[in-house]
């Protein structure tokens, strides 16, 4: 497998019940492969930091994960104490309820808080959900992102009724033009996946599974 496409990959854990070793496991996997980074939840962050010192591999996080519905000010509050704690890399949900309202300034407002709360320490990546959202709202989000100032839109949480797919990946591609990092996340499960979603538009793929793809398997895990 051409370690090249390895720096695609946000290797990820999110699960609940997700233990210290676990971390730590995927930690050392993400330096063996050199993945772009590890994707665990904030209160891993600091153990991931100190696991990846020294290393390439970023710390990445979610925030107000995975329902977006946590207020503005919290998530500002809790991309702070990522970045504290050792994040360099922000992935942080919309309050898609205000998107389905058609609220845009309600959503842009709460993406351009996290972005104030990270600049420059971290890079932001946008979820909006592309499984809950109709093309017209998808391209609504991904503009929305590009005005808060966002580095990345991202399709999925992995957590909702659906992952990333071809088209949503073209449409997200399409919206914020060549610069804005466009991330797929939920359902890349090989190596083919991961390809099929790059020649779509993806800079960065999210998965859980990034081992078996860089062996050439397919996982069965859904995120």
């Amino acid at each position: 497998m051409n370690k090249d496409f390895a720096k695609y990959i946000d290797h990820t854990l999110l699960k609940a019940d997700a233990k210290k070793e676990e971390i730590l496991e995927l930690c050392e996997e993400a330096k063996m492969y050199s993945f772009a980074s590890v994707c665990i939840n904030p209160t891993w962050v600091q153990t991931a930091a100190t696991s990846l010192e020294g290393s390439q591999v970023k710390v990445c996080t979610v925030i107000g994960f995975p329902l977006g519905a946590s207020t503005s000010a919290v998530k500002a509050f809790e991309t702070k104490n990522a970045i504290e704690n050792g994040a360099t890399e922000i992935d942080m949900v919309i309050n898609i309820g205000a998107l389905r309202d058609g609220d845009d300034e309600t959503v842009k407002n709460d993406i351009a808080s996290v972005v104030e709360a990270a600049k420059g320490k971290a890079i932001v990546k946008v979820i909006i959900e592309t499984a809950l959202l109709t093309d017209n709202e998808k391209r609504t989000a991904c503009e929305l992102a590009v005005v808060a100032g966002a580095d990345f839109v991202k399709t999925s949480t992995g957590f909702s009724t659906g992952g990333a797919t071809e088209a949503d990946i073209k449409l997200m591609r399409a919206v914020v033009g060549p610069v804005t990092g466009v991330k797929a996340s939920g359902g890349v499960r090989s190596f083919e996946d991961m390809q099929k979603m790059i020649n779509a538009g993806a800079t960065r793929i999210g998965a859980s599974s990034g081992v078996q793809i860089m062996k050439g398997l397919k996982s069965e895990t859904d995120y």
